[in-house]
């Protein structure tokens, strides 16, 4: 993935790429574990929650970018719960 899609938006979704984030019902953050490890973190909408999933038994150490991110997947996750 380019660093313009990870700056505007989300790691990956569950729709297509080309999907609005008005459509989109989850998204993926990149993050690392405490030893480094690659993980990542779930942002769900189920009806009008949003839920947020971390790597299972693991803490998420998140970059800048990362930050940015989960903001955008939070912010837009909010935006669909409300629908």
């Amino acid at each position: 993935m380019d660093e313009q899609a990870r700056e505007t938006g989300i790691g990956r979704t569950a729709e297509s790429a080309a999907a609005s984030a008005e459509h989109r019902r989850w998204w993926q953050v990149d993050c690392r574990d405490l030893s480094n490890a690659h993980r990542t973190l779930a942002v769900l909408v189920d009806r009008d929650e949003v839920e947020l999933v971390g790597p299972p038994g693991h803490a998420a150490v998140l970059s800048a970018l990362g930050v940015r991110q989960l903001s955008t997947a939070l912010r837009d996750a909010a935006m669909q719960a409300r629908k």
